[in-house]
């Protein structure tokens, strides 16, 4: 463990380099063009130091990225490391958030939410494919779309991850401790849209039919379905409707973000949105939505793999936590097919989506080796 911990540490260099270009590299999710861009950096570095690359190419979002290392004996089941390159940031967000080192952290559009993770990734398995020490074979898949729920990338995890004895998900650590996510709370959108019947308000008001009014009733009994007991969050997050002041409004919609911590309680959500009925009858109500990702619920196999990081972060000095968190990612997925899942084994730091999005630059190089360290079939 020394000698790994010794030999990455003098690689931070190359953890920094590589989250500079990919960081520099903006690729917004909308962005094909731009996420591309990206991907062909991360595929060359990728074949430069040894991978079995494989693009899985896509018309509407960036590709996918595919690439294997490693053999393993017979029948050996593969590590998945699984990450995303697109971001929630436009193209010349870096003109306001340069990339930059400064006051112990690293700065920068996409930074946290997770490029670090990237090139933590990549560090770690290009030591132990110098070092001849990787005893076990490795997925490494990159997807184009995580920020806007997965559309076109989710077959292709699910697909993937069924070779897989475990999962690792580079997205950022929970917090300045840097927890290991062991739970995620399920997501899900809901739109409801409500048609009335427009009429001119000083004129024919009584003609009318308020299709805001109706969704303002509407939002009333949504905000209950939250159970906070059970985990259950239900956020009516926008809503639009009406085009006039002086015009009974013809139209409105909600759309609302659902969290459940149980994948028990997805039946029970679908049930309360669709049991949702007009109070005035000259209103019409649409229900549209649902779940995108179930709950990556606390397993045995993930506690599994979480106490054995832990044992690994002591050796090398430092404690490791767990936690829990109310947002999703494409661990989701992984870990619902029962595929033990590991999560926020990227880089430690604050700011995700926001603008001062930063990783704590002294937390790279040990997290880089823990990763490197995880990669390594455990011995007996």
């Amino acid at each position: 463990m020394e000698g790994l911990a010794g030999e990455i540490g003098k690689r931070q260099y190359r953890v920094l380099r590589l989250m500079r270009d990919l960081v520099e590299l903006e690729s917004p999710s909308h962005d094909k063009a731009a996420v591309d861009r990206c991907v062909g950096q991360v595929e060359r570095e990728c074949a430069r130091i040894g991978g079995r690359v494989r693009r899985h190419r896509q018309k509407k979002f960036g590709d996918l990225l595919e690439v294997r290392f490693g053999r393993g004996g017979r029948g050996a089941k593969p590590v998945m490391l699984l990450g995303h390159l697109d971001t929630v940031w436009e193209v010349g967000t870096l003109a306001k958030m340069p990339f930059k080192v400064a006051d112990g952290r690293v700065w920068g559009p996409g930074t946290l939410d997770m490029k670090c993770g990237v090139a933590m990734a990549l560090t770690a398995i290009e030591y132990l494919l110098e070092m001849k020490t990787l005893n076990n074979p490795l997925i490494l898949l990159l997807v184009s779309d995580e920020e806007i729920g997965s559309p076109v990338s989710r077959p292709v995890t699910e697909k993937l991850a069924r070779e897989c004895e475990a999962v690792y998900v580079l997205e950022p650590a929970q917090g300045l401790a840097g927890a290991y996510k062991t739970a995620r709370k399920g997501v899900g959108e809901y739109t409801i849209h409500v048609q009335g019947v427009a009429a001119h308000s000083g004129v024919d008001f009584e003609r009318g039919h308020s299709a805001i009014a109706e969704l303002a009733r509407q939002v009333g009994a949504i905000q209950g379905f939250t159970e906070l007991s059970r985990g259950i969050t239900v956020n009516v997050g926008t809503i639009e409707g009406g085009t006039r002041s002086n015009v009974v409004a013809a139209e409105a919609r909600a759309t609302v973000d659902v969290r459940i911590a149980k994948a028990a309680d997805s039946a029970r959500v679908e049930r309360k949105f669709r049991r949702l009925r007009a109070v005035d009858r000259g209103c019409v109500l649409m229900v549209e939505g649902g779940l995108n990702r179930p709950p990556m619920e606390r397993t045995r196999g993930t506690v599994e793999l979480f106490r054995r990081a832990a044992t690994l972060a002591k050796a090398m000095g430092f404690g490791l936590e767990e936690a829990a968190t109310g947002g999703g990612s494409d661990g989701n997925f992984t870990s619902a097919m029962g595929i033990p899942t590991l999560d926020g084994m990227g880089g430690v730091g604050e700011g995700a989506h926001a603008a001062h999005e930063s990783v704590i630059l002294k937390d790279l190089a040990p997290r880089t080796v823990l990763l490197a360290a995880m990669l390594l079939k455990p011995e007996g």
